[in-house]
C-alpha cells in the first residue's frame, strides 16, 4: 500500500489490547476477529507499535531487540491446535485480568508454557511446522537470530542485568566463552529459536489473512535502539559506546508539549560517521526486515534523521542537551537505491524545523497531522492538511479524545466546538469525523476515541513509566451499533474501499 491509493479510514490499536481470554492480546484469533470488525466498519489501515520484545517498564520503544518477535503476543490457541499445548494447560492464563495487561503475572506464565510448546515441538509438531521452521532458520539465524537468543539466555543467567553489568568475557564477547556456552545451552538455544519461530509464522499467517481482507498493516519503527539490546551487545560499533559498553551520549527531547523537562530517553547515540562509511546496511537490513511485517511503516521520531537532541550520558533530564546533524539525505537515498521507492511514513511531532520538512518533501515522505494539537487554535483550516499526510485524532501518546476534552478550560472546549461544529457529549466522533473529512490519504483514531473512553484508557503517559502499556479493550465493546456507527462514518466521508 502507498498513499497513491484511494483516501483510507483506519484505527490505531496495539496488539496487546486486544480482547481475548489469555491476559494479553495475541496474534491469533482475536486478532483475525479484529480484522473481520474492521471490514465491517469499512476501515482498511490497522495501526499497532513496535513488536519486539519488551524489557523492564513493557515499553514497545524500548525493544530487546530491533528484529525479534515479542513472543508474550503468541497465541497459546493455536499452540493447542498445534498439539503443542494442552487445553487446560493454558487455563492458568485465563485468570488474569482481561481489561488491562498484569504484565507481572503474565510473564512467568506464558514463559513456561512457551518453553514447554517448544520442548515438545520436535516429538508431536506436524511435518509441515517443522519444514517451516527449518526455512525460518536458514533465513534468519546468522542474519540475527542465533545472537538474539545467546543475548536473551545470557541475560536471563546473570539475572536479567543489562549486558554491560555481566561477567566481563560476555560483555566482550569473548569467542571462546561464548562457543562453550552454546555447546553447554545447546537445548536452551534450540528452544528459544523455536520460540521465535512461533511468532513469525503466526504473525505471517495474520498478515495474509489482512491482505486478502483488505486491510493494510501498518508497524512502527523506533528510530533508536535500547541499550540493553541485543543489537548493542553484538554491534555496538553502530553506537557512540566507550570501551566498556557505556553510552558517551543519549538520546531524547528537549522541553515540548508533553512534557517540562523534555523526554529523556536514555537510548545510546548512533555513530552516523560509521553507518555513512558502510553504506548504512545495518539500516537496510533493518527496514527490508520491518517491509517483511508491515505494508506501511512509520518511521518513529523522524526529526532525529535531520538532526537529533543529544544529552549527556549522565544528565538527569534532557533540559541541558544540544542539537546535532543527523545522516539527512544520505541515509535516505541510501535506503531508496537499495530497496526502491518504500511505503514509510514520517512521525514529524514536535519540535519541527524548516529543513525538517524540507528533508521529508525532498524524499516524498508523508508526515502527520494530530488534531488534538491543532484544533485549540481558533484559526484553524481543516484545509491546512493537505492530502499527503496521515490525519489522527491523537495518538498513542496523547489522552483519549473525551479525556483530553473534559481536561480542557471551559474557554478552550468552546474554541474546540467553534472548530468541529459539535457537542461535548460526541466530541469523539466529531472529531474523528473531522479527520475524515480532510485531504489527508489516510484518516485514523485510536480504538478508544472510536469508543468514547474518557482518560482511564489512555495507553502512555509521555515521561512517565507507570501504568502505561496495559489497556485492553474488553470482548463486548466492538457492538453491532458502535460497528454500524462507525461505517456510517467512514461511507459518508467517502473512505470506503469496497
Amino acid at each position: 500500500m502507498t498513499l497513491c491509493d484511494a483516501h483510507r479510514a483506519g484505527v490505531c490499536l496495539h496488539i496487546t489490547s486486544l480482547p481475548g481470554r489469555f491476559g494479553i492480546g495475541e496474534i491469533g484469533q482475536q486478532a483475525f476477529a479484529f480484522i473481520d470488525a474492521m471490514v465491517r466498519m469499512d476501515l482498511s489501515v490497522w495501526q499497532y507499535l513496535p513488536l519486539g520484545p519488551t524489557a523492564y517498564g513493557n515499553s514497545p520503544y524500548q525493544a530487546l531487540s530491533a528484529f525479534a518477535g515479542n513472543e508474550l503476543l503468541i497465541d497459546v490457541a493455536d499452540l493447542c491446535e498445534e498439539g503443542l499445548l494442552g487445553r487446560d494447560e493454558i487455563e492458568s492464563l485465563a485468570k488474569l485480568p482481561r481489561d488491562r495487561v498484569d504484565y507481572a503475572g503474565l510473564i512467568p506464565v506464558k514463559t513456561l508454557l512457551l518453553e514447554c510448546a517448544a520442548e515438545r515441538f520436535e516429538q508431536a509438531a506436524s511435518q509441515h511446522l517443522r519444514k517451516s521452521f527449518d526455512v525460518f532458520i536458514d533465513q534468519q539465524d546468522v542474519a540475527w537470530l542465533h545472537d538474539y537468543v545467546l543475548f536473551r539466555l545470557l541475560k536471563s543467567q546473570h539475572g536479567e542485568r543489562p549486558w554491560i553489568k555481566w561477567e566481563q568475557e560476555y560483555v566482550q564477547r569473548d569467542e571462546q566463552p561464548l562457543r562453550a556456552f552454546e555447546q553447554r545451552e545447546s537445548r536452551a538455544i534450540r528452544k528459544q529459536k523455536i520460540i521465535q519461530f512461533f511468532f513469525f509464522h503466526q504473525w505471517q499467517r495474520l498478515r495474509d489473512y489482512a491482505r486478502q481482507a483488505g486491510v493494510s498493516l501498518f508497524g512502527d519503527m523506533p528510530i533508536y535502539i535500547a541499550h540493553d539490546s541485543a543489537d548493542a551487545w553484538v554491534n555496538r560499533e553502530l553506537l557512540r559506546l566507550d570501551g566498556t559498553g557505556k553510552p558517551s551520549g543519549v538520546a531524547g527531547v528537549p522541553p515540548d508539549y508533553f512534557s517540562a523537562d523534555g523526554q529523556l530517553w536514555g537510548n545510546p547515540l548512533y555513530d552516523w560517521n560509521y553507518h555513512a562509511r558502510t553504506g548504512f546496511e545495518w539500516w537496510k537490513k533493518r527496514v527490508r526486515a520491518a517491509l517483511d511485517l508491515h505494508d506501511l511503516v512509520r518511521l518513529d521520531h523522524f526529526r532525529g534523521f535531520e538532526s537529533f537532541w543529544a544529552v549527556a550520558a549522565d544528565a538527569d533530564t534532557a533540559r541541558l542537551g544540544c542539537w546535532e546533524q543527523g545522516p539527512g539525505d544520505a541515509f535516505l537515498n541510501a535506503l531508496t537505491a537499495s530497496l526502491g521507492k518504500l511505503p514509510l511514513i514520517a512521525e514529524d511531532l514536535g519540535v519541527i524545523t524548516p529543513q525538517v520538512t524540507a528533508l521529508r518533501n525532498r524524499h516524498g515522505i508523508p508526515g502527520m497531522a494530530v488534531l488534538q494539537f491543532m484544533v485549540e487554535d481558533p484559526e484553524f483550516d481543516v484545509e491546512s492538511i493537505l492530502a499527503d499526510c496521515v490525519c489522527y485524532t491523537g495518538t498513542h501518546d496523547n489522552d483519549t479524545t473525551m479525556g483530553w476534552f473534559q481536561s480542557r478550560t471551559k474557554s478552550m472546549q468552546k474554541t474546540v466546538l467553534s472548530v468541529t461544529s459539535g457537542s461535548a457529549e460526541v466530541i469523539h466522533h466529531d472529531l474523528i469525523r473531522l479527520a475524515f473529512s480532510t485531504a489527508a490519504k489516510i484518516a485514523i483514531a485510536p480504538l478508544q476515541d472510536y469508543l468514547g473512553l474518557a482518560s482511564d484508557a489512555r495507553f502512555n503517559t509521555p515521561g512517565t513509566t507507570a501504568d502505561n502499556w496495559q489497556w485492553r479493550v474488553t470482548g463486548d465493546s466492538l457492538s453491532n451499533d458502535l460497528i454500524e456507527q462507525v461505517a456510517t462514518m467512514v461511507r459518508a466521508s467517502g473512505r470506503t474501499q469496497g
